[in-house]
């Protein structure tokens, strides 16, 4: 068995620009096909748009709120919100809060890589 904490995770920044503590994959606790971090982008911030060509994510909203766009499509998101990304869609986050962070839990399958994400702005 392999058990992790949040709390210990090591804070790291991706390509996308997003703060991630991972709690299970490559950085952490071994995984085969799949990763599960915390992400959170600040407050008036957002992420660079991207796609992973092979890794499908679920994002789910634990805190603040703000807006997703998946392709062409745009919406608000907030705690509670569940949003299924297939490999190859490109989406970008943004918290239009000017003093809380954005945050969710994020799963990926297979493990998030660097490799595997693909920058479009």
């Amino acid at each position: 068995m392999h058990q992790g904490n949040l709390d210990d995770a090591q804070p790291f920044t991706t390509l996308d620009g997003s703060t991630i503590r991972e709690v299970a994959g490559p950085v952490s606790l071994p995984t085969e096909k799949q990763s599960l971090a915390e992400a959170s982008v600040p407050p008036g911030g957002s992420t660079i748009e991207h796609l992973h060509r092979t890794s499908e994510e679920l994002y789910f909203f634990t805190g603040g709120s703000g807006r997703i766009r998946v392709g062409a499509e745009e919406r608000p998101v907030r705690a509670g919100d569940c949003v299924v990304l297939p490999p190859g869609t490109p989406h970008k986050l943004f918290n239009d809060s000017p003093d809380t962070p954005l945050t969710l839990l994020c799963c990926c399958a297979p493990p998030y890589s660097d490799e595997d994400t693909e920058l479009l702005e």
